[in-house]
Parts: C-alpha cells; sequence; structure tokens
C-alpha cells in the first residue's frame, strides 16, 4: 500500500514524481544558508566559474524532463498491461530489492561508457557534452544540465532500459528513479552535510563527481551515479581526499599520481 494507490496510477507516478522530486530536493539545497565549513567550492568560484548563468540552467533542465516524461510515459504505455487504477500484486520485497541493484548496475554501466565515449570522442564533447561541464563548479539544479541529445541518452534511455533490464513493476521504477533522481542531484549539490546518506553508503559521491568536474580531470572518475567499479576496472579512478581549505571550507584533492 502507497499514499498514491487509488488516486493515481502507478505508471503516472512514475513519470511525474522524479521531475517533482527533482525541484524539491535540489530546490532545498539551493535554498540552504552558505555553510562555508561545509561547501566544497565558495559562491564566488561559481560565479566566477561557472560560464552558464542560472536561468538558461532551469530552462534547459525542464525542456530535458518534458522529454523524460513522454519516453518514460511512452515506456509505461508499451509494459502495463493492467488499467491505470486497478491494483497490481507487487513482487516481494526481496525481489524488488534485487531489481533495484540489477538497475543501478545496468544503469552504472550504460552511464559509464556512453559518458566517457563523449568525453574521448572530440566531435560529440565540444557539440554535445560540454554543455554539462559549463558547470565548472556543479550546484544541485544544474545536475541534469546538459545538450538535450545527452539528456535523451545518457539518462532517459539509460534509464529506461535499466527498467527493462531488471524488470521491475512500475511502483518499483518509482523508487528506482525517485533514488536515481536524488542520487544525482545529490552528486552535484557541492556540499558535504554530516550524516548524508548518499555519503554513507556510496564512494561515487559529490566529492567524486567534483573530481571529474575540474578542468584538469575531465577523463576521470567518470561512473555515475551509484558505483564507481567501472572506474576501477577501465583505470579512470580517482580516489580522493576531503581537506580543509584556509577559508574554513573542503576541498576534494587526488590521491593519484596523474601524468
Amino acid at each position: 500500500m502507497v499514499f498514491w494507490e487509488g488516486y493515481v496510477s502507478d505508471e503516472l507516478m512514475g513519470t511525474i514524481a522524479p521531475i517533482a522530486l527533482y525541484w524539491i530536493y535540489g530546490g532545498a539545497y539551493m535554498l540552504m544558508p552558505p555553510l562555508k565549513r561545509y561547501r566544497l567550492h565558495t559562491k564566488r568560484e561559481e560565479e566566477e566559474k561557472n560560464i552558464v548563468d542560472l536561468p538558461t540552467v532551469v530552462k534547459s533542465v525542464l525542456f530535458q524532463q518534458l522529454l523524460q516524461a513522454a519516453v518514460v510515459k511512452l515506456l509505461f504505455l508499451v509494459t502495463s498491461d493492467t488499467r491505470p487504477l486497478d491494483p497490481v500484486t507487487q513482487p516481494p520485497i526481496y525481489l524488488q530489492l534485487l531489481q533495484i541493484l540489477i538497475g543501478m548496475f545496468v544503469m552504472d554501466t550504460w552511464q559509464y561508457f556512453v559518458h566517457r565515449y563523449l568525453h574521448t570522442n572530440t566531435y560529440l564533447y565540444r557539440h554535445i557534452h560540454s554543455y554539462h561541464h559549463r558547470l565548472v563548479v556543479p550546484y544541485a539544479i544544474g545536475a541534469l544540465y546538459n545538450h538535450p541529445l545527452e539528456g535523451l541518452l545518457v539518462d532517459t534511455v539509460g534509464g529506461a532500459i535499466s527498467f527493462l533490464v531488471s524488470g521491475m513493476s512500475a511502483r518499483t521504477g518509482v523508487y528506482f528513479f525517485c533514488i536515481s533522481v536524488m542520487k544525482t542531484v545529490d552528486d552535484h549539490c557541492g556540499l558535504w552535510l554530516p550524516g548524508n546518506i548518499f555519503h554513507i553508503l556510496f564512494e561515487n559521491n559529490c566529492a567524486y563527481h567534483d573530481i571529474h568536474h575540474s578542468l584538469r580531470l575531465l577523463k576521470y572518475n567518470y561512473s555515475q551515479p551509484f558505483f564507481p567499479f567501472w572506474d576501477k576496472i577501465m583505470g579512470t579512478y580517482v580516489p580522493y581526499q576531503l581537506v580543509r581549505r584556509e577559508d574554513g571550507g573542503l576541498e576534494s584533492v587526488p590521491l593519484k599520481k596523474l601524468d
């Protein structure tokens, strides 16, 4: 039993909840006070280093989410064989957890290799993936700021493949897509807050991803959004250490000697 049962279908919830959660969770980060002690970058660095303004980021993300909603709606339309508000027997919890883990593995695999190729192919990087790296200092609601083609290929198609391969029900898909969105927002938030569950559970976190966003380390730490195992297997892994800057903030410092 979930709070939306009887009101909206799992399919509709799977379409709208990740989008709403992106703005609620990301907006909460954006509205936080300065919290200089926990920031990986200062607000001044964010303003000086980023080469795209906030309104442009918001418009781009909204357009990407419009495409995402259309694809997810089509995905559920094709895979669902029940009427919208009919009760559906859900798999046992252990199976749903297994399906979510499989979905995480599939999504990590898809995103690692597509993301890496977008970096190693000069043409694709210049004309497509460089959009995302206009945010040298990432922030929460910029997590999905991409070229529309990249957003469709990496995030939306990657999520659809993960859903299909894992065999999730629409309801399990709601959980999976919402977790994925929150994790992606968290990876770009630039805040190392005490007790953050994502930092406790995942080595691949905002400090790990911050290494990738630095201009001289673009070809490392490609893994997203969950685990760093492909970076470790493929030789693109750079561990980090958080050090305290002179201004009291934090910095993610690579621990690997690079060529």
